[in-house]
């Protein structure tokens, strides 16, 4: 049995929270720099968005593989080891000439990722003392968010400047960054309990369960099939450069955390089914205000910026009556599978959001955009929905009690 140490103060929930911040700006970095990527390796934008698709899809089908597969190992070791693959995959990207090197660049950084990030929740969790465990977790979570707000933006700066390779050295330079935080910081500690593949699919066998999964499948796929085209959207409708591009993406990033916010004051007042609904009413608002704006090109920024605050802004307020339902939907037992599984429905979603909305840019012209992720936000509020017809499942042993099970399914 490893050594287990607790030190004192806030560094290891720090490090951690880094790691998580340099992960998953190195995932939707490629918003930023879209069209320099296409430009640069002679390809379509639709094919350069793709990049996004991949790393999406192999964080959503590896991560549960490989939190398996890895149960046992230590988990200093296997963040360290992580880490470093990570790092390796962007420093290299200087040296992919053609876009099948790139891609498998983006495959090995995606392998690392899809490693790495289950460990940090998992030592965040044993790092905490129970009474701040949720605080400790939200202030990872913080890092997920921070890298849309800093990193994405950043990544989009340095591309402006230096180059699209610029953008994922800058990458592996804040991989290995957290990795010395991870090393001087965060002690050795005891791995997860042993839960084999099948236990923790097990909850997908609960219908209410699996309808509020697809539901979030659904809302990422509407959104990311907007976010990842965000450059060649607006650059059709307004005209904006990259460099403009990250100040906006500045701006969407700090409406995206008030809607968080928001969003989780609203579940504790209405409950998750209504605070999902008011997240999509704002979102298939704010989508059709982009199509107006589309069909008005060229449109003032001032009048696209209005509905793009309120997009990220709903975009980010889906999460929290999302994982709430799922909570009270699992209880305490399952809840942990149940988060891993609606971690791994995020991944999915914005590896087909990717994929559909580059088939829509180069078939139908970026003005599909809006109204197809408005589409898919709309039924992602039909199986929100169709998870009410199980809410009079029992739940399981140990779950929330009857008053917060009853606010749960309003």
């Amino acid at each position: 049995m490893p050594l287990i140490r607790r030190p004192g103060g806030r560094l290891p929930i720090a490090a951690l929270a880094l790691t998580a911040f340099a992960l998953q700006t190195d995932d939707f970095v490629i918003v930023g720099v879209l069209s320099s990527i296409a430009h640069g390796l002679s390809v379509g934008e639709a094919s350069a968005g793709q990049l996004v698709t991949v790393f999406s899809v192999i964080c959503a089908v590896i991560a549960p593989v490989a939190a398996v597969a890895t149960a046992s190992w230590s988990r200093r070791r296997l963040l360290t080891g992580g880490m470093l693959v990570f790092c390796a995959a962007n420093l290299a990207v200087p040296l992919a000439a053609s876009y099948p090197a790139l891609m498998a660049l983006r495959v090995l950084a995606a392998l690392a990722a899809a490693v790495v990030l289950p460990a940090v929740f998992a030592v965040t969790a044993a790092l905490s003392a129970p009474e701040r465990r949720g605080r400790d977790l939200a202030t990872v979570m913080a890092g997920l968010t921070g890298a849309i707000v800093a990193g994405v933006p950043l990544g989009t700066w340095v591309g402006a400047a230096l180059g699209w390779r610029a953008t994922f050295v800058t990458g592996g330079l804040l991989g290995l960054a957290a990795l010395a935080f991870l090393r001087a910081a965060v002690p050795e500690t005891a791995p997860p309990p042993a839960a084999g593949l099948g236990e923790r699919l097990r909850p997908l066998a609960r219908p209410a369960i699996l309808y509020v999964l697809l539901a979030a499948v659904a809302a990422v796929l509407g959104n990311l099939m907007l976010q990842t085209y965000l450059a060649p959207f607006l650059d059709d409708v307004a005209g904006v450069t990259p460099s403009g591009l990250g100040g906006l993406l500045v701006l969407t990033g700090v409406a995206g955390i008030a809607g968080g916010r928001l969003s989780g004051a609203l579940v504790d007042r209405f409950g998750p089914v209504r605070t999902f609904a008011i997240a999509v009413a704002a979102f298939t608002a704010a989508m059709a205000g982009l199509a107006l704006a589309w069909s008005l090109r060229p449109a003032h920024l001032a009048f696209v910026l209005v509905p793009l605050l309120v997009w990220s802004a709903a975009a980010w307020a889906v999460p929290p009556p999302v994982q709430t339902r799922l909570l009270a939907l699992a209880g305490a037992k399952t809840g942990p599978q149940v988060l891993a599984l609606s971690s791994s429905a995020v991944y999915a979603g914005a590896s087909l959001g990717a994929g559909l909305g580059g088939w829509l840019l180069g078939t139908r012209g970026s003005g599909s955009l809006p109204l197809a992720a408005a589409a898919c936000s709309l039924g992602a509020l039909g199986l929100f929905g169709l998870a009410q017809r199980g809410a009079s499942e029992p739940v399981p042993d140990g779950g929330l009690g009857a008053a917060e099970g009853r606010r749960a399914n309003v």
